[in-house]
């Protein structure tokens, strides 16, 4: 699919979320969205996906099939879960024992068949969260689109969620996602894109992220060498590394004798 000259504003007084966005999505691509919070990468994926439309610009070749999974779900639906996913399914052209039964090996894939009765009100935010991916790929969509769907998901769902990614991907589906930790599928990922100033602008492997690493070491200790290491205003000390090596830094300081405390990391815009 293509993005062409895509603006996408609100209100006629208001200044441009995105202006002049010109992207291609082959088939079978995996393809982050980046950028600071505010800066238009939800609605990017609201256009892609189908759920706003272009104040400018055109969008083509969208797959008859597209799911989304969105930033928040809206769980107070007065509906159980089964019948959620079964009634998504339905919606998106699959016979009801279809649709139930992709909806029962959805939910048993990510931890939550036994939710599969209770009422959406009622569920946990994670669980929650599993339904709202769930209903996304239980149709085989041929464009998935992902704002912050690993948020609030316990590790086995969240592997489960970039196992389906690589299924969709290898059977030629277009995956565009955005998420808040620099390592998520980042080797398996085929493009990158920043939203910046109204503008989407491609990341070249040279622009890879950078990431704070906030941490407090031992009486004494000594950050690992040759990394970019300031006094935090609160304790401790603040080290900046590229977003490709903040797995190799955060191993060599949980795993020091005895080990650091990290308390917190996040990706630098």
């Amino acid at each position: 699919m293509n993005l062409t000259g895509v603006g996408r504003r609100y209100g006629p007084r208001r200044p441009w979320v995105l202006r002049g966005v010109t992207l291609e999505l082959p088939p079978g691509a995996l393809v982050r969205i980046e950028g600071g919070n505010g800066g238009g990468k939800s609605t990017l994926l609201r256009l892609v996906a189908g759920i706003d439309t272009p104040t400018e610009g055109r969008v083509g070749g969208r797959p008859r099939r597209t799911a989304y999974v969105p930033e928040r779900f809206p769980a107070a639906l007065p509906l159980d879960a089964a019948a959620y996913l079964t009634h998504l399914g339905r919606i998106q052209g699959l016979r009801r024992a279809e649709a139930a039964r992709r909806a029962a090996v959805w939910l048993e894939r990510f931890g939550a068949a036994a939710y599969a009765r209770t009422p959406l009100a009622e569920l946990s935010k994670g669980s929650s969260q599993k339904v709202a991916v769930a209903q996304a790929l239980l149709a085989e969509p041929g464009l998935l689109v992902l704002d912050e769907a690993w948020t609030g998901l316990d590790s086995a769902a969240r592997a489960e969620l970039d196992l389906a990614v690589a299924e969709r991907t290898a059977a030629g589906a277009v995956v565009v996602f955005v998420d808040h930790d620099p390592r998520r599928l980042a080797a398996a990922t085929d493009a990158r894109y920043r939203v910046e100033g109204a503008a989407v602008l491609p990341v070249s492997a040279t622009d890879a992220p950078r990431v704070r690493i906030h941490a407090s070491g031992p009486p004494g200790s000594t950050p690992p060498p040759g990394l970019a290491a300031a006094p935090a205003p609160d304790g401790g000390i603040l080290l900046t590394v590229d977003g490709a090596r903040s797995d190799e830094v955060l191993r060599d300081l949980l795993t020091a004798r005895p080990p650091w405390h990290v308390r917190a990391v996040e990706e630098l815009p």
